[in-house]
């Protein structure tokens, strides 16, 4: 397998998708027309740190979905207009150019799904398969951007879909609940582990509706709620019993031992939509549920059990040297 071949390969593959790119894949830089705000993320995945290609569960094309896919819901948290990504691949010296080809056909699906145009990257030798995607986005004006410091007491704070769906299917691909493979609805928490979506759809409402603060639940509500306060300075307070449920999550929790709704809060990756925006305008935006208020006080998250106690939880944390999230 030669760089040269697989560039080749991926400028057959790779579409433009869009009207920005006026040189792309193919020259040693792409070159991109401006919009009056550029909105920029990377998100990085590595084998035996976020995957385990060892898993036979867990194909190729979904780990260039889900690289893809983690990296836009960034945009997304920040109602940003997807646009351009740049993929850089660290390739093993035990896959095959069509292994690598599997990867980047799956990265170029979603791309055209979302509208973005895979506009260049890197390709490289390396001990292990890694996934660096850096994606842009634009906005047409800078108050069109929600990001986690507006967060206002007496907010309501919703979420955009049903959580739990990604962390209970983790405990299936990992083989922790092995009753719940079995059941109908375990494909779909597999595949809300193994291919996310960011959630532009609801974003973009919820920038119409003048949302104050709005993060994506990658590390657990918990934590990633903690994001928000810290940000705005105020109390979010959250009532674990209002927290919607994916379809199987109280059947996985309670097979590993786990309460649904904390294991539901302090699960990552649901790719959700946190936000905080005043009551009356949460009725403009599709499928949010309200979950809690946004207080005064200390910068924090106060998690309410059944009966009003304070329930101590924590959503993902990152630690450099820790494997332990290495997915199956």
């Amino acid at each position: 397998m030669s760089e040269r071949s697989l560039l080749n390969a991926f400028k057959d593959l790779f579409s433009e998708h869009g009207d920005r790119c006026v040189q792309w894949i193919g020259d040693d830089c792409a070159v991109v027309r401006s919009k009056p705000f550029t909105v920029t993320s990377v998100d990085s995945i590595v084998d035996g740190v976020h995957f385990r290609l060892g898993n036979e569960r867990i194909g190729l094309a979904d780990i260039g979905h889900k690289a893809l896919a983690s990296a836009l819901s960034d945009l997304a948290a920040m109602a940003a207009n997807p646009s351009e990504a740049y993929l850089a691949l660290g390739v093993p010296d035990d896959l095959s150019e069509r292994d690598v080809l599997e990867l980047a056909a799956a990265v170029e699906e979603l791309a055209g799904a979302t509208g973005v145009t895979i506009a260049g990257g890197d390709l490289v030798r390396s001990p292990v398969l890694f996934c660096s995607v850096t994606v842009v986005g634009w906005s047409d004006a800078a108050e069109d951007l929600i990001g986690r410091g507006g967060a206002q007491p007496g907010d309501g704070i919703y979420v955009s879909g049903p959580l739990g769906a990604a962390a209970a299917g983790l405990a299936i691909l990992e083989g922790r609940a092995p009753l719940a493979a079995g059941e109908p609805w375990a494909e779909a928490l597999v595949a809300a582990q193994l291919r996310p979506n960011a959630r532009f759809d609801c974003a973009h409402q919820l920038r119409a509706a003048d949302a104050h603060a709005l993060i994506d639940i990658s590390d657990g509500l918990a934590g990633d709620g903690a994001q928000i306060a810290e940000a705005s300075a105020v109390t979010l307070e959250i009532e674990l019993a209002r927290i919607p449920l994916a379809e199987g999550v109280a059947e996985v929790a309670h097979e590993i031992g786990e309460d649904p709704a904390r294991f539901a809060a302090s699960g990552g990756e649901d790719f959700e939509l946190c936000a905080c925006l005043e009551d009356s305008a949460a009725s403009k935006v599709v499928g949010l549920t309200k979950v809690g208020e946004v207080k005064a006080g200390q910068a924090s998250v106060v998690m309410r059990g059944e009966n009003g106690e304070a329930v101590e939880l924590h959503g993902y944390e990152h630690t450099i040297g820790d494997d332990s999230a290495a997915l199956g």
